[in-house]
């Protein structure tokens, strides 16, 4: 994977139904991709061997991708290969790496075919820097894992190096940077060992689902030309059509419509519904190759939140294993891929084949929602992080009423009760949720149902948090700042000059609210003020200077203080839809920096 830290960051073979719906960009090559939405990713090479140490110093940098050490620790061709000394290949089965990827719910398996280090996983006769040559018996676990593939039905993907190789006297390595490299020079190695292998890899191992890349910047900051791109992908096309292809071969899929699908930052989650294919390639600690120090391991929950967090915005989660020099998946990694394919064996119908719905993906406190239309009923999948403790669940902006709602876990689809009020649809929950880690709920209806754009949701605790981030319209992102210092100080707008915001709500339980307001003001005392409109009612307030704060003690950590006020109370009159409108008036060359207002 790519030299930096980004973003930070199934199970049982079985289909369910015909799926109707299908993402607006999705070529027909990439349906079965966003059908299978889980895969394993797999590094394994001669880093596998060095376990994050060389004579007995640590990786060379803070982020232990293990599968760098050759770069990092300034290793040559000759000393690296005797890493495979380490390897005990009488127990290396990669069926064992494919039964896993099953019992873990997975569809597809992506495995580093060559890696940065330019060391080839199978008897390539294009180069003798490969197991082929460094085997005996001959050892090519590209063909023991596509043969796995093919017996227990996972689509067998391969990720290639075409930019980086640390081998091959021409091809790149980060060094180039200070010391150059001829474009001719590059296209040598191009010529005579990337575009020969990736004939080999796609000729001679039958059916190759996805081709992965890993340029993980654009063609023009790096020395690989856009013609050398376009004659890869021509080649994948004419020796296997049906072969994805992602944007990391360095064509975005703005540049190039025959891209298939978007690669995201290495652990870096999906943010926004997409109508093109996309992933997200994720650690389930923080290295892809094996490290044997290696600790920061993501719980079973944690994972799973981040595969149903990419479904309900229409992605995918490819889900990285880092087997030992002895094929052995470390216990923490085989453990909690085993988890969620027992989650899966109940919920996997939330997941394959589900896609986007149309509420905003931050629109409820409690979690998720995917949806799938079949050729009977249209669902909706509600996979519950945070379990209300008053066993009340609500759905807002949903118009059409449920024909029914019930647990997925619930083999007999047992009715919950439920109301629904214009745009809410209140559930009545079980005492116990039926899942450890995240319990689902499906709402069956006709049809595709009507929404109520733009509302603000009532939170599990049954207020309303109107925010810069979710008014009517969304403030631009350019105005809006983003938390600061180490989040000690909140996401705000700076008001600077006099601001309306609206936002709307659904209100089921008509009566008397409460309303606060927080903001930081470091003013003078009366020139600022605010009012809010409502249900024919109106509050107004004048801004109170906030001063400073300590965001850690004992570090000279002073902030702007941001505080909370009453404002008043509104009274609504009967069920139905109300807007709010906020006008902040700040005084002259002063600024109102405005967090919240809180209905309660």
């Amino acid at each position: 994977m790519k030299p930096r830290n980004n973003f930070i960051f199934i199970l049982v073979f079985v289909l369910y139904g015909t799926n109707t719906l299908a993402q607006l960009q999705t070529n027909e090559r990439a349906e079965w991709f966003t059908d299978a939405r889980f895969g394993m990713f797999i590094h394994w090479g001669i880093y596998s061997g060095a376990e994050g140490y060389w004579k007995g110093e640590k990786l060379r940098f803070h982020n232990n991708y293990a599968e760098w050490i050759k770069y990092r620790n300034r290793i040559s061709n000759e000393e690296y290969i005797t890493l495979l000394d380490r390897f005990v290949w009488d127990e290396i089965d990669p069926e064992k790496w494919v039964i896993l990827a099953k019992e873990a719910g997975m569809k597809y398996l992506t495995v580093t075919a060559k890696h940065h280090d330019g060391f080839g996983l199978w008897d390539s006769q294009v180069s003798s820097y490969d197991l082929g040559d460094y085997t005996d018996p001959k050892r090519d676990v590209i063909r023991e894992l596509s043969d796995a593939c093919n017996k227990h039905g996972i689509k067998f993907c391969l990720y290639y190096s075409h930019w980086v190789d640390w081998e091959h006297k021409y091809g790149w390595d980060h060094s180039r940077e200070v010391y150059g490299l001829e474009d001719q020079h590059f296209d040598q190695y191009w010529q005579e060992k990337v575009i020969p292998q990736i004939t080999e890899l796609l000729t001679n191992y039958g059916e190759i689902s996805m081709l992965w890349f890993d340029m993980w910047k654009h063609h023009s900051e790096t020395v690989v030309s856009k013609e050398q791109l376009i004659q890869l992908k021509t080649l994948i096309r004419e020796l296997q059509p049906d072969c994805l292809v992602n944007s990391r071969l360095g064509l975005s899929i703005e540049e190039d419509p025959d891209i298939d699908f978007k690669t995201l930052g290495d652990n870096q989650l999906g943010t926004r519904k997409e109508e093109f294919p996309w992933q997200s390639p994720a650690t389930v600690a923080h290295s892809w190759g094996f490290h044997a120090t290696d600790d920061e391991w993501k719980s079973t929950t944690r994972l799973l939140k981040s595969l149903i967090n990419n479904v309900s915005l229409n992605g995918n989660f490819m889900l990285n294993i880092g087997p030992r020099a002895n094929g052995d998946v470390p216990y923490e990694i085989s453990q909690r891929l085993r988890e969620m394919g027992k989650w899966l064996n109940v919920n996997g119908e939330a997941i394959y084949g589900a896609e986007a719905f149309d509420l905003r993906t931050d629109q409820h406190d409690w979690g998720k929602i995917s949806c799938k239309e079949t050729d009977h009923n249209y669902k909706l999948f509600m996979h519950v992080f945070n379990w209300p403790l008053n066993k009340t669940l609500a759905i807002t902006g949903i118009v059409d009423i449920p024909e029914k709602i019930y647990l997925l876990a619930d083999k007999h689809k047992q009715p919950l009760e439920f109301e629904h009020t214009g745009a809410v649809t209140r559930i009545e929950l079980p005492d116990k949720q039926p899942d450890r880690y995240i319990s689902v709920l499906v709402a069956e209806y006709r049809e595709k149902p009507e929404i109520e754009k733009g509302l603000v949701a009532q939170t599990t605790e049954g207020g309303y948090s109107l925010q810069p981030q979710n008014c009517l319209p969304a403030i631009n992102k350019l105005q809006l700042n983003k938390s600061q210092i180490r989040e000690s100080v909140p996401a705000h707008l700076d008001v600077s000059s006099v601001t309306k915001l609206n936002w709307k709500i659904y209100v089921s339980e008509p009566g008397e609210k409460i309303f606060d307001v927080s903001y930081s003001y470091q003013g003078n005392a009366g020139r600022a003020k605010l009012s809010i409109e409502c249900a024919g009612q109106m509050i107004k307030h004048t801004v109170v200077p906030t001063g400073k704060t300590v965001g850690e003690p004992n570090t000279d950590w002073v902030i702007d203080s941001f505080e909370s006020f009453r404002l008043g109370k509104v009274n609504f009159p009967t069920p139905g839809m109300y807007e709010i409108a906020l006008e902040i008036e700040p005084g002259k060359l002063e600024e109102v920096k405005f967090q919240w207002i809180w209905i309660d």
